[in-house]
């Protein structure tokens, strides 16, 4: 069975766009995973109060097969393998992958939030979404991804960026 799903993606550290150029290759590497699409890259003013560098972010589509936890699996060891450290809470990161949505489905346990409780409050993962799935109903809110950058209160700084994958 096919499943669709949304990633987040997010880096500031060292050379954050070539960060995200790999890990998306690294993603697409995997036969469970096909990319169906990919938004722009914005260049994000960080969130959190932490001091640190600005962030590159996007966001791509996926079809799988694999579970929601199979692919959170993934994602958690594309982080390690490209060399993830979570030392605090918003800090610096030279790789962050959240995968926001799997399908229509609601999920709330320790390990594993679906879909990511911060989707709304965030711009950064907003916008990039929206560039890919502006019609897309979040399942809990009852709103699309479109509606929710209307209504977003978030004043973060989010540049869309002029290169190409």
């Amino acid at each position: 069975m096919t499943h669709t799903a949304y990633i987040a993606i997010g880096s500031n550290i060292d050379d954050p766009y070539q960060n995200c150029i790999e890990a998306i290759h690294k993603i697409s590497k995997n036969d469970s995973i096909k990319i169906i699409s990919k938004s722009s890259f914005y260049q994000t003013s960080p969130v959190g109060g932490v001091e640190q560098d600005w962030f590159i972010n996007c966001a791509i589509k996926i079809n799988t097969s694999l579970t929601s936890d199979s692919l959170l699996f993934n994602l958690l060891n594309i982080e390690s393998e490209m060399g993830r450290v979570r030392k605090e809470r918003w800090g610096p990161r030279l790789i962050d992958l959240d995968l926001l949505f799997y399908d229509n489905l609601i999920l709330n346990q320790t390990k594993i939030t679906i879909p990511h409780p911060e989707i709304q409050k965030r711009n950064f993962v907003l916008i990039p979404l929206a560039e890919i799935a502006k019609n897309l109903i979040h399942p809990t809110l009852k709103k699309t991804i479109g509606d929710l950058v209307k209504e977003s209160t978030d004043n973060a700084t989010v540049n869309k960026l002029d290169y190409i994958i």
